[in-house]
């Protein structure tokens, strides 16, 4: 009697066995699961980073055959271009995105014109410029797109530190020695920002120092608000400012009266 109750009590339950299995088939399968996440994380960043490196090789041949006989084939400057080490993606993406660059011919400044590349290939040869060292990168869209900033403060900024070059309503102006300030009327929000943080032609450089980037996004709003609302006066000659609007009254507005004098004398003749 006493024997067969010790045995009883010595016998395993035969859930004993049931939840070793499960415990065993949970271990096994979490790690299986965090070694696959690992797995997957891994050839995800490897992917990236191959998708840019193969960006960077085709912006590097991009720039070899387009490029370095003025820039130098390590982009290091010439006798006729600048050295680009360290101008940063913003730079390229500017210059080539807007057709400035390849130059058409030698002059005081290069001039906008239709781009000569594709977006893919103004981002390739950004990013192979970008990796010869450090430099401005390309604005986010949410500070570009014109419509997160405050435009009353826009145009404040735009009058203390732009507007001497790029009249009030953005419509440019002449400089010295055949240089000139651009018209911004038609001008991408991107572009501009990555103007101010590159400093092309005789624009200065406005760093974070100089314009905050939400600063910089309220000169953004600002242009984008007068580019699409119309004068309210009417006519805008060219939005050139008050010298263009005096002189047109003197010659068209004062013409007219003296010729009215005219005829009415000649009639009463």
């Amino acid at each position: 009697m006493f024997n067969r109750t010790k045995s009883k009590k010595g016998r395993r339950s035969p859930m004993a066995t049931v939840s070793l299995i499960v415990v065993g088939l949970m271990t096994t399968g979490g790690a299986y699961a965090l070694f696959s996440s690992s797995a997957n994380a891994d050839d995800s960043t490897s992917t990236v980073a191959a998708s840019s490196q193969s960006k960077v090789n085709e912006g590097q041949k991009l720039f070899a055959s387009n490029c370095a006989t003025c820039h130098g084939l390590s982009a290091q400057g010439t006798s006729e271009g600048p050295s680009l080490i360290g101008v940063g993606a913003a730079s390229v993406d500017f210059q080539v995105g807007t057709g400035r660059m390849p130059m058409a011919a030698q002059g005081p400044q290069a001039e906008e014109k239709p781009a000569q590349f594709t977006d893919e290939q103004v981002d390739a040869l950004a990013q192979y410029v970008a990796s010869l060292g450090p430099g401005p990168s390309v604005p986010s869209s949410s500070l570009t797109n014109g419509k997160d900033g405050d435009a009353a403060e826009g145009a404040e900024l735009f009058r203390i530190n732009c507007a001497m070059c790029h009249n009030v309503a953005g419509a440019g102006g002449a400089l010295t020695e055949g240089k000139y300030a651009p018209n911004l009327q038609t001008v991408s929000g991107k572009h501009i920002y990555e103007a101010m943080v590159t400093g092309p032609q005789n624009m200065p450089v406005f760093n974070d120092l100089n314009l905050t980037p939400q600063q910089k996004a309220d000169i953004i709003t600002y242009l984008k608000y007068v580019q699409d609302n119309k004068s309210p006066g009417g006519f805008a000659l060219g939005s050139l400012g008050p010298v263009a609007e005096g002189l047109f009254i003197w010659i068209f507005g004062l013409g007219a009266v003296v010729a009215m004098t005219v005829w009415l004398t000649a009639k009463s003749n």
